[in-house]
């Protein structure tokens, strides 16, 4: 990898790495967790789910048409948006990159696009396919482009750091800079009046720009917190998938009764 591109060969990703590629003309990055095997473990919107984003090809659903190599391509709990997907599948033709940990601020700042790297470092592979995997039977709640994405997914297998205020943006260095960019202008408009120059603008737009996303990675954050994958429903109140269906069965049991029972009561009513 370089300073420019993060672009890889799949023969150089190993189990536990950070992958992404991009979609719609790099309009976007779609990011999973690659477990070895040529499968990765991504979140997205689930099926069922509708709205406006929908456009985008992030939110197609992967089981449309069944992959003609791994028969459990397209796995995932119902209720849930984390999906297993063969490696083909995923990129859907795209390029492969990979996503950096551990880099000093210089580089993280010199990276113009967000959603590429971070300041935090990563746990151990083992760690991360662990949490992926379990999040796959388990589920990551509710897909929000802005708070709850695929990034942000990722970026949890492998930190493990969950950030507490919930009504910010969320570890997703792309949701950052879809905020920055315009933030960034904003403030720096007033600058036009004391700064003639273009060129002058432009550059303070830029640090303005590239401060807010570091200021909002989550290796700098001080709003985050190091929770296990055990207790990541309960910490955020999400329903998991299989709890759901035990909620709803058990429902269904309390809401049956025994005929026999009911008019066996009837009659020692009737008795008395």
């Amino acid at each position: 990898m370089g300073l420019l591109t993060n672009k890889v060969e799949r023969h150089q990703i190993k189990p536990g790495d950070h992958i992404y590629t991009y979609r719609a003309v790099f309009a976007y990055s779609h990011h999973g967790i690659f477990v070895g095997g040529s499968k990765v473990v991504h979140f997205r919107p689930e099926r069922n789910l509708k709205s406006i984003t929908e456009t985008s090809s992030e939110l197609d659903d992967p089981t449309s048409d069944p992959c003609p190599t791994f028969p459990d391509c397209g796995f995932r709990q119902p209720n849930s948006g984390v999906v297993l997907s063969c490696l083909d599948c995923f990129l859907r033709k795209g390029s492969l990159y990979c996503f950096e940990y551990g880099v000093s601020p210089s580089v993280f700042l010199t990276k113009i696009r967000g959603g590429t790297c971070t300041t935090a470092s990563s746990d151990p592979p083992e760690t991360v396919i662990h949490r992926a995997m379990y999040l796959l039977q388990n589920g990551f709640g509710n897909y929000n482009v802005f708070q709850n994405n695929c990034e942000d997914f990722a970026l949890y297998c492998k930190t493990g750091l969950l950030i507490v205020d919930k009504q910010g943006v969320g570890r997703s260095g792309q949701a950052s800079s879809i905020i920055g960019a315009p933030l960034a202008a904003m403030l720096s408009s007033p600058l036009k009046l004391l700064m003639p120059s273009p060129v002058g603008v432009a550059t303070v737009t830029a640090g303005m720009y590239c401060m807010s996303r570091y200021a909002t990675d989550v290796g700098v954050r001080s709003d985050v917190i190091k929770v296990g994958v055990e207790d990541l429903a309960v910490n955020l109140g999400w329903h998991c998938p299989n709890q759901v269906q035990d909620v709803e069965e058990e429902a269904e049991e309390e809401e049956y009764e025994d005929p026999e029972e009911e008019t066996s009561d009837t009659q020692i009513t009737t008795i008395r």
